[in-house]
C-alpha cells in the first residue's frame, strides 16, 4: 500500500519535471504560442491607437491619456461621459481638466 502511494508520488513530481511530448504535440504547441504572439501585437497597437485618440481630448496629454486609458476608459466618447469623481480618481487628470471635458458635452 505505501509502496503504490509512493509509486504515485513519484509519478506526480516527476511528471511535471520531464513530460515525453511527441512531436504532434510540440508543433500543435508552438502554432499556439504563434497565435498568442499575433494577438498581444495587436492589443499593442490598439492601445497605442486609442492611447492617442485621447490625446486629441482638450487638455488631455500623452502622459493623462495612458493613465486615463489604464483606468478603464478606452473612448473619448467614454472619458466625456464619464462622472466627475471616476475622471479625478484618475492620476494625472485635474479639476481644470474636468472642465474643459465638461464643456464636450
Amino acid at each position: 500500500m505505501i509502496s503504490k502511494f509512493l509509486s504515485k508520488l513519484k509519478s506526480i513530481l516527476f511528471k511535471s519535471a520531464v513530460s515525453p511530448e511527441t512531436p504532434l504535440k510540440k508543433e500543435k504547441k508552438a502554432a499556439k504560442s504563434g497565435k498568442t504572439k499575433t494577438k498581444t501585437k495587436t492589443k499593442v497597437v490598439n492601445s497605442k491607437k486609442n492611447i492617442e485618440t485621447l490625446t486629441k481630448l482638450p487638455g488631455v496629454g500623452a502622459k493623462s491619456a495612458k493613465a486615463l486609458y489604464e483606468a478603464g476608459f478606452k473612448t473619448t466618447k467614454a472619458v466625456i461621459a464619464a462622472d466627475e469623481k471616476d475622471l479625478l480618481a484618475v492620476s494625472g487628470v485635474g479639476i481644470n481638466l474636468i472642465k474643459k471635458l465638461k464643456k464636450l458635452k
